[in-house]
């Protein structure tokens, strides 16, 4: 049991099971946007259609006696709404952790090229008997063409 609890706590599981909960309250209030508060006007503009309502019936020629098929294709153009926006929503998130990830990222590397601009003795001390070394080969060329 302790186990299972300590696994529930840890990082993932917890953002996950935040971010399901986030995401189901975040469609429920899209869904009330697009059937609210969209949707009317724009049918109102249309010629006051009602998109909820709007469907075709189709003529049940199996079985006559039961009620004729509906399509609500209403309903799926809501849908299609809520879908959109939702997909911009995300897009505009994404684009805004990713802008803020390269922006950190950016820092992090000043920081870290500030430090490695500063060489270590080691590299001081390689340097300077190349230099010894460069300058030993220089003279003995200029002493041989004498």
């Amino acid at each position: 049991m302790l186990l299972q609890l300590l696994f529930a706590i840890r990082g993932n599981v917890l953002d996950l099971a935040i971010g399901i909960v986030v995401g189901t309250a975040f469609t429920n209030v899209i869904q009330s946007l697009v059937d609210d508060i969209i949707t009317p006007p724009l049918g109102l503009a249309l010629g006051g259609v009602d998109f909820a309502n709007l469907t075709i019936k189709m003529k049940n020629f199996v079985y006559t006696s039961q009620p004729p098929v509906v399509i609500r294709y209403g309903k799926f153009i809501q849908s299609i709404i809520s879908l959109l926006i939702v997909a911009m929503a995300l897009f505009c998130i994404i684009k805004g952790v990713n802008h803020i990830y390269k922006i950190t990222t950016k820092k992090k590397t000043k920081q870290d090229i500030e430090v490695i601009t500063e060489p270590s003795e080691d590299i001081k001390l390689l340097r300077e008997i190349r230099d010894l070394l460069a300058g030993r080969s220089y003279m003995q060329a200029i002493t041989v063409r004498i």
